[in-house]
């Protein structure tokens, strides 16, 4: 089984980040899990939310908060400020990180990736909704998640427009990862 913790604000998105995981997980032929947890005031715009996902090649069956991910997803590093993300990240696990920055050092015993997930919205969609490209990136440097599962999820959950303009985010973010998997000389 593979688990994933996704830390973000209310507002970012990190709860249809989780279902849209949860959604190319199944298309890909996988069960799976996802669910939030918004104690504490993660039901304010900006108040810091973890939503969880869980895929596996037979039924999932824990129904508790994800203590000990494989991944992390981080929507908006000033989290880090206030949140340990990596508490009980596996040794060796990965973390993404929407960040124009690729100079992240969160310690040794983790793969740091980032993508400019913020940069790669505002230019597909027009606006500043990182789900999609934080998704896309997140496949291609895991390797957890094919694209075309990803791009059904995402005309599974939005319409017409929006939803084609969330496709090619999450496919430019898709690329953007896989170009940097290269440079680093990392398959996923």
């Amino acid at each position: 089984m593979k688990e994933f913790r996704i830390h973000g604000r209310g507002g970012q998105g990190s709860v249809v980040t989780a279902e849209l995981l949860a959604i190319a997980a199944f298309k890909d032929g996988n069960y799976c899990q996802a669910f939030p947890y918004l104690g504490g005031g993660g039901e304010r715009r900006g108040a810091p939310v973890q939503s969880f996902v869980r895929t596996d090649a037979k039924p999932v069956l824990p129904r508790n908060m994800i203590h000990e991910p494989d991944y992390v997803i981080v929507m908006d590093m000033s989290i880090a400020k206030v949140v340990d993300v990596t508490s009980g990240l596996k040794k060796g696990g990965m973390i993404l990180v929407n960040s124009e920055r690729q100079d992240l050092d969160f310690g040794p015993d983790y793969r740091v990736n980032a993508v400019p997930a913020t940069s790669i919205a505002l230019e597909e969609i027009g606006r500043p909704v990182i789900n999609t490209a934080m998704i896309g990136a997140f496949a291609a440097f895991s390797g957890e998640f094919s694209k075309d599962a990803l791009a059904q999820a995402i005309r599974e959950k939005f319409d017409g427009p929006t939803a084609e303009k969330n496709v090619r985010a999450m496919t430019r973010a898709y690329e953007y990862a896989r170009s940097q998997c290269e440079d680093k000389g990392m398959t996923s």
